[in-house]
């Protein structure tokens, strides 16, 4: 079994609700178990600023997929709850987005699927949730720990706790 961190968002209709049925779906499967959530955060968009703000939050989960099929799962899932893939390859509003931040230790550069997620040392929505999980965590690229990261960042959009934790 290996652990896997997964970095959920949305940022129209019920942000909160969406986050949550995603997890419900994802576990409905059985193919993936939370074992850990984060809080739910209030983030600005991450590369287009004109976009509503998001709900973020991670989730850690035990699943036997390997990370190709884990993809295909967040994916499905998307799918289910209507989202379309992008048409513009630009940042758009989504009622979801899974992003799979990392794998154990495992390192994955495929065209479609690039693990530890290419942008996470640049997100405090991603590594901002992932600090109350795992914050001594090392990168398995940059070597640095996810607390050395956050302080590394150039720019911190805001990001505000919502006072919520992810629904399982």
């Amino acid at each position: 079994m290996a652990i896997a961190y997964l970095c959920l968002g949305s940022n129209i209709g019920d942000k909160i609700g969406h986050v949550q049925q995603a997890v419900r779906l994802l576990t409905s499967t059985g193919m993936v178990t939370v074992i850990r959530t984060s809080a739910l955060y209030e983030t600005e968009p991450w590369g287009n600023k004109d976009l509503d703000w998001f709900v973020n939050g991670v989730i850690e989960v035990k699943t036997k997929l390997t990370p190709r099929e884990l993809l295909e799962l967040c994916k499905n899932t998307e799918r289910q709850m209507g989202r379309m893939p992008s048409q513009t390859k630009q940042y758009e509003a989504r009622k979801i987005d899974i992003d799979i931040l990392f794998y154990g230790d495992l390192t994955v550069d495929e065209p479609d699927l690039k693990i530890p997620h290419e942008h996470l040392h640049e997100r405090a929505f991603a590594i901002v949730p992932l600090l109350e999980l795992i914050p001594d965590y090392e990168h398995p690229k940059y070597k640095k720990s996810l607390l050395q990261l956050h302080e590394d960042l150039e720019t911190v959009d805001d990001v505000f706790l919502y006072g919520t934790r992810v629904d399982i």
